[in-house]
């Protein structure tokens, strides 16, 4: 059965990868759509130092700048690197600042960026989950390595010229657990994002001679328990996620070619999801073909309901790494897809960087439709409130813009609440359908649209912390007159005089569409304001005018009677 559905999968996901993705692809209401920032030697961000107030809001700029490109490409989640090896991004009690911030390993920049990186990230609607590299601490007698052994004198091990926390250690599992307490308490983040969070692949065979692979997985579970329970005491709603090695294990018709998770870095990751140490995951599968499409459906039927969205190596897209053709991405999006995963990308500046058309084809076809992350509803089921008074009104702009503003009333409760808003020319909105999604996770009860779209529906729900969404609020459907369905609306028979209002938005055409936002006719905006009505049939239409630039506005109702 398995190996029936993964080449009836493969088939699939060839064969939209050669169409319109638009076309081919219903984007769906909830779906992880995620990149890994990473700051480690400015790699991602910063690309400037910071030490002046100048200097200071160029990195901010930087990153606010970023933030605005992954918001138009479709992501949700920022994996931001905090912890990076035995240092940090944040002021911390226990580790000193990296250099990648301020040019000096242990000195400030100046301003706390994690907390300046979560209040952006929160203000586009994006979730923040801070990264955290747990085992190594890297280079032998770097900052971070050196403050950590003279701290645990026999904490730490020596590999080649690099530091790591010993994995056999409690005191490791304890230590990480008090850094990542930190972060949750002392900010406003949405995740815990463990890396490396497994034994060092050249971990010395004569330190743990006696110690079976079992005994090795125990070892790493014991610190993610540690971590999770450690976080979740605090904030149960924050979601904690790792990066495993990108295949799980070998598979009865796949070998991993002797570099899983499981075996041989002893990360049991299926017992960290079923029992509840883990809420999302995100496998690094840098790989093509068959060793990425049937280890990526392992990991979703392994998934105990959790949420599952495999990293993809878009760096194997340079022609520095491996130069692959976009097609081998764009096929691995559409599997992932179709299995009901989400994605994402490793790292951000090959997306940025728009290497091969990637970001082109990640922001115009194939996550052009915003998209919310899973609800845990593990945790969590209740629904939050209905927010109330959906108001909605068209404005001009001082730069004469015709904008929509949307306000309502925020929900009547003690817990943090969002908010997402929908619209389609249907009324009552459907919010299951996620081609209806127009923004999400609002931390104000306001959107300002920037076209006015007359003749469209709006519906706005509220959402926890846990991504639990109440029911809808919908805009109350506007009546044509308050007792008479059709008397103030003006009756035709052949022919119809328009309204001057065209001059003022130098409209080219008039668009005549049924009340449900059916197009029946298109016509050239007359000289004298008169419209042929003759060959549409009777009934009651709206009336819109349509610019250049494919601007429309409504100009009114017409009723043709005849």
């Amino acid at each position: 059965m398995r190996r029936k559905y993964f080449f009836y999968i493969l088939f699939l996901c060839i064969f939209v990868c050669h169409t319109d993705s638009k076309a081919q692809t219903k984007s769906p209401k909830y779906e992880t759509r995620a990149v890994w920032l990473t700051t480690i030697g400015g790699l991602d961000w910063p690309h400037n130092y910071a030490g002046s107030t100048a200097s200071v809001k160029q990195q901010k700029d930087e990153l606010c700048h970023l933030l605005d490109l992954y918001k138009r490409a479709g992501i949700n989640t920022v994996l931001l690197q905090t912890r990076i090896r035995g240092t940090v991004i944040y002021p911390s009690l226990y580790e000193p600042w990296d250099g990648c911030l301020s040019g000096v390993p242990g000195k400030s920049p100046g301003y706390d960026a994690l907390a300046f990186a979560i209040e952006e990230c929160h203000r586009r609607g994006m979730e923040l989950h801070a990264w955290v590299v747990t085992i190594p601490i890297g280079k032998w007698n770097g900052r971070g390595c050196l403050l950590l052994r003279k701290k645990f004198p026999k904490l730490i091990v020596k590999i080649g010229d690099e530091g790591y926390m010993n994995p056999e250690d409690m005191q490791t599992g304890h230590y990480l657990s008090e850094i990542c307490k930190e972060i949750t308490s002392n900010y406003d983040i949405d995740g815990i994002h463990l890396d490396y969070i497994r034994y060092p692949e050249t971990w010395p065979k004569q330190r743990s001679k006696h110690v079976t692979g079992d005994r090795k997985r125990q070892h790493i579970t014991d610190i993610v328990s540690l971590i999770s329970h450690r976080v979740k005491a605090i904030k149960p709603w924050v979601r904690m996620s790792c990066s495993p090695i990108g295949k799980r294990t070998d598979l009865s018709r796949f070998s991993s070619r002797g570099w899983n998770a499981y075996s041989t870095v002893a990360q049991d990751v299926e017992h960290w999801l079923k029992s509840g140490m883990m809420d999302m995951v995100f496998p690094m599968m840098y790989f093509r073909d068959e060793q990425f499409d049937p280890f990526a459906i392992d990991w979703k039927e392994r998934s105990h309901g959790r949420i599952i969205a495999p990293g993809l190596g878009i760096y194997q897209l340079s022609q520095s790494e491996r130069d692959w053709p976009l097609t081998v991405i764009c096929r691995q999006m559409h599997l992932l897809r179709n299995t009901g995963m989400g994605h994402t990308y490793f790292r951000g500046r090959f997306l940025t960087d728009n290497v091969k058309g990637i970001y082109d084809f990640v922001a115009k076809d194939f996550d052009f439709q915003p998209a919310l992350v899973e609800p845990m509803t593990w945790i969590k089921a209740e629904r939050p409130e209905i927010p109330s008074k959906l108001h909605s009104e068209h404005l001009i702009t001082d730069t004469h813009d015709h904008v929509t503003r949307l306000t309502w009333e925020q929900s009547n409760t003690q817990e943090t609440i969002y908010y997402n808003v929908y619209s389609s020319r249907q009324w009552p909105v459907n919010t299951d359908d996620g081609n209806n999604l127009i923004a999400s996770r609002l931390v104000r009860p306001m959107l300002t649209i920037k076209q006015w779209q007359p003749g469209r529906y709006y519906a706005v729900t509220s959402t926890n912390r846990y991504g639990i969404e109440s029911r809808p609020l919908q805009q109350e459907r506007p009546r044509l007159s308050n007792d008479k369905p059709y008397g103030s609306i003006p009756i035709a028979d052949k022919r119809h005089k328009l309204t001057d209002l065209h001059q003022m938005l130098d409209a080219r055409y008039v668009v005549i569409e049924t009340l449900q936002g059916n197009i029946v006719a298109t016509i050239p905006y007359p000289t004298n304001g008169i419209i042929n009505v003759a060959d549409i049939p009777p009934g009651v239409y709206i009336l819109r005018s349509l610019h250049h630039k494919g601007i429309t506005h409504r100009l009114g109702f017409l009723k043709i009677k005849r």
